[in-house]
């Protein structure tokens, strides 16, 4: 029986493909096209809103390219020619490819040949049409931008018109540990998010949600805003922060323990953080 294609449902194995999946997202307001380089369920964090099942600490598996390849383009024709929308009830408002989103089920710049699969994937969907017209976007925790082919997908996603959507979620060593389960320091990530922003257009993405309802502290907001402008001194153009909270069921320990932020709390936090010159974008 075919499924219906929600926002709430991010299922990876909804058409059967390895690396290949569909997902209505509600930040780019359309049909967005994922692309799963860790079909092992490997990551090297752990988020506590994560909905991956039976997430394990690892990188992403050795790319099989030409299954990538044949994939990829036998499900854009299929949502291009075919009649993928009406078997997967999609909306009429919804019928249209806004992104390839490389994402999926764990961090994707850990995979060993990285720069390769987005040269890949540019090809492929510059070839039948999608790009230049949809977006091209990488969804990361940023943790590996300091590797060379890391940074060579990102020049290469550039040059596609690409962008990254650079998680952070807390910048105090507290919130990364309760949050992210992150390793990584504060300090670290900030050059990441620097790295990024100079090699490709540079989104922050930030959930905020009510962990055992003690909601957005003030000293997580003084911390992010603090952030900000000192990422703005040294001159980094971020193109957009989004600030979004949970929508689904997480998988993790932690899931009882978590609820999601209002949209007043969401929005009076965008407006601080426009008053500092920033594209602020609420999803919720």
């Amino acid at each position: 029986m075919v499924s219906t294609l929600t926002a709430s449902n991010h299922n990876r194995d909804v058409v059967g493909l390895r690396y290949v999946y569909p997902v209505l997202s509600r930040r780019a307001g359309g049909l967005s096209i994922g692309i799963n380089f860790n079909p092992n369920n490997s990551c090297n964090w752990r988020c506590v809103y994560c909905q991956v099942p039976d997430l394990k600490v690892g990188a992403a598996p050795m790319m099989d390219f030409q299954l990538l390849e044949q994939e990829l383009r036998c499900f854009l024709d299929d949502v291009l020619e075919g009649d993928f929308y009406e078997r997967f009830q999609v909306d009429e408002d919804r019928r249209i490819i806004k992104d390839i989103a490389i994402s999926g089920n764990g961090e994707p710049t850990s995979l060993k040949d990285f720069d390769k699969a987005v040269a890949l994937i540019g090809k492929v969907a510059t070839e039948v049409g999608v790009l230049p017209q949809g977006k091209f976007v990488l969804i990361t925790n940023g943790s590996l931008m300091q590797r060379d082919s890391v940074q060579n997908g990102l020049k290469k996603l550039h040059e596609y018109g690409g962008e990254v959507w650079f998680k952070m979620d807390s910048v105090t060593e507290e919130g990364r540990a309760l949050i992210n389960n992150a390793g990584q320091s504060c300090q670290s990530s900030v050059d990441n998010l620097l790295i990024s922003a100079k090699l490709c257009s540079t989104k922050l993405q930030t959930c905020l949600l009510n962990y055992d309802k003690q909601g957005l502290s003030l000293i997580e907001k003084k911390a992010f805003l603090d952030l900000l402008r000192g990422i703005k001194e040294k001159g980094c153009q971020l193109k957009e922060v989004m600030l979004y909270t949970i929508a689904r069921q997480s998988l993790q320990p932690e899931s009882e323990r978590l609820e999601r932020l209002s949209l007043e709390v969401l929005n009076a936090f965008a407006d601080e953080i426009r008053l500092l010159g920033f594209e602020v974008l609420v999803s919720r």
